[in-house]
Formats: structure tokens, sequence, C-alpha cells
């Protein structure tokens, strides 16, 4: 039976990703050190499944990982684990580089030595994917793509912290042999996201009735993936993708902030009008911009689809009728998220 180790697995995209490779019938070593993001909730439906251990524990906590690695000799070890919210690096910016750079390099060391020690066969089988951002690329003006050779050039201590973990994964391929894939992905959405993001946020924010924060003039571009095309792509990458190398992932959907409220808005309000009749859209409030925030990121991945012929199942308008459908029906969910640790308010404001 292929075992995977996969870190991060109680997050956002990390508990999708876990949660559809059970169901394919991978056995899950499960590492989460359940930081504020992390949410066993999203994980209910495996409760008792003895294809997913969950193990409580930090990346960086090096006995714990090697024990993990030889006791359970899994196939490859997919990484997810990072601190991710631009926000909180601003106001924090240590934890990330403890967390996405030592963590990251615990975690290669003593995946490093654990391949080392496998038999031929199995060596020349192991994977170990990296999955980062599209953010350590920086900034675009109002055209062009990033590609996999596009100069890094991160502009928030999140996006510099990632870029060093890239780094570390790219220089353990070239000096030691370690199997190694990038992917670098574009902004996920989709169920289970922690409501800090813009889309969870800005619908949790809209039932409500609540005033929707937008940054500045609401022009920021991103490109947006479903997080279901985001593991599809990932499993992909681990099947077929070339070790050493870095692939692009995608959505082909670009959108400025305020056209995704807006969406929103139009959403919500064919669905579940408010009691007054409001339009949403006029509860849209235009707030200071963030610093150093990112005028537009957009992903050329061409080379995933032609290496290893994927594309997105999802375009945005499909997906986002879905995502605005599931956090209606689970707000419960939501609720239970919202536990005090977090409550919606803005981070990563100057002191």
């Amino acid at each position: 039976m292929t075992t995977w180790l996969v870190t991060g697995g109680a997050g956002f995209i990390g508990a999708n990703f876990v949660l559809d490779a059970v169901e394919r019938g991978i056995r899950v070593i499960n590492l989460d050190a359940m930081t504020y993001a992390g949410n066993l909730e999203t994980l209910a439906s495996l409760r008792g499944n003895p294809d997913h251990l969950f193990v409580q524990g930090d990346i960086g906590n090096a006995a714990l990982v090697e024990r993990l690695l030889r006791e359970h000799r899994p196939d490859a070890v997919i990484n997810f684990a990072a601190e991710s919210h631009v926000d909180r690096s601003i106001d924090g910016p240590a934890a990330f580089v403890q967390t996405n750079v030592v963590g990251t390099l615990n975690l290669l060391e003593q995946s490093r030595d654990y391949w080392k020690q496998l038999d031929a066969p199995s060596r020349d089988a192991f994977r170990f994917l990296h999955v980062s951002t599209d953010e350590v690329y920086g900034t675009l003006g109002e055209t062009g793509r990033f590609t996999e050779s596009t100069p890094y050039a991160p502009n928030s201590p999140y996006s510099a912290s990632k870029a060093a973990s890239d780094h570390l994964v790219r220089a353990f391929h070239h000096t030691y042999g370690l199997p190694v894939l990038t992917t670098n992905c574009s902004n996920n959405y989709g169920p289970y996201q922690f409501p800090e993001k813009l889309i969870p946020l800005t619908i949790t924010k809209a039932l409500a009735g609540d005033p929707l924060p937008v940054y500045g003039d609401g022009l920021n571009v991103r490109d947006w993936l479903h997080v279901g095309d985001h593991c599809a792509a990932i499993r992909r990458v681990l099947e077929g993708g070339r070790t050493g190398e870095t692939y692009n992932v995608g959505g082909n959907a670009e959108r400025t902030n305020i056209a995704v409220v807006k969406m929103i808005c139009a959403l919500l309000d064919q669905r579940q009008p408010l009691p007054d009749g409001r339009a949403r859209e006029s509860l849209i409030t235009h707030v200071s911009d963030r610093p150093g925030h990112d005028r537009r990121y957009a992903i050329d991945a061409s080379k995933l689809k032609n290496e290893l012929d994927w594309t997105p199942a999802m375009t945005f308008e499909q997906g986002m009728v879905r995502t605005v459908e599931w956090y209606v029906g689970n707000q419960a969910w939501v609720r239970r998220v919202l536990d005090g640790s977090y409550r919606m308010e803005r981070v990563g404001l100057p002191g």
C-alpha cells in the first residue's frame, strides 16, 4: 500500500489533499503542529480510518520526523506545513522564518537521511514534494505571467521565508541528490479555508451583513485556483514530474479583488438576501492598503500542461458557486473555527 507523509495536513490545502488521498486508497501519516489555522474538524470524516494517522507535532522536531519516517516508511513526503498569511507575517516575521525555513530544513535533512538508507528500488521511487507559492516571484505589471524561470523577488516576510525554503529544496537536490519536486501555486480557494483569507472572510461577513473591507482601490489582481484542481496538480507532479524541477500551478482565472468581492455579493444576494433588502455591494468598504501589497500575480502553467497534461478542471465561476454554497451550508463549521483565536479582525497594520 502506498504511504505518504503529509505535513500541514490539517490546514486548508493540506486537509483537502489528505481527504482526497485517503479516498483514493493512499495511507497518510498526517503531521501538523495545530497552530491557529489547523483544524481537525476538517478531517472528521477520517476518524477511525486506519489509512489516516494524525500526529500533532512540529516539522522542526528532528526526533519526531525521524521516527515517523523510520516507523512508517513513506513512499513520499509532501510538505504543506507553512505559516502562510501575509498580514500575520508583517506582525510577526520570526514565526514564519522558524516554520518555513528552519522547519523545512529539518524536514529535508531527515528525509535525506531516510532516503539514503532505502533499498535501490525504493530510493528510486521516493519523492519529496514541496508546496510553495507564486508570491516568491514578487509582483507583476499589467502584462506578463510568472514562469518557472522568473527571478525570485519576494516582497513580504511571508514570501521571503517561502523563497528561502524553495532554495533549500533546490540545494538538497543539487548537493545530495534528494529527489525533490517543487510546486508554486496561485491563490487557492474552496471548502475548509480558514476565514481570514479574502474569499471566506468576505462570505462570512457578507452573510452577517457586516462591512466588507477591501484593501486600497481593490484593483490588485490574483490568479485564482480551486483547491481541488491544486490537489490534482500535486498528484500529477508526484506521479510524473521530473526530479529537481519546479512546476507552476495556476487557475487561468485572473480577477481583481474588488471583482471577487462583488461576485460573492451577487451570489449571496441570489441565495440568501439580507433581511432589509439591501444589496450586499453597499457593504463594501475601502480600507488603507496593506504595506508592500503586490499589485498583480499571474501564473503561466504551460510547463505543467505540456509535460504532465494538467489543466484546471473548474472555471472560476463554477468554483465560486460551489464555494459560496459550501460556506452557506457549513456555517456551523465556520463558527467552530472562530473559537477566539481569530475574530476576523484585520492584522498586518503598521504599529
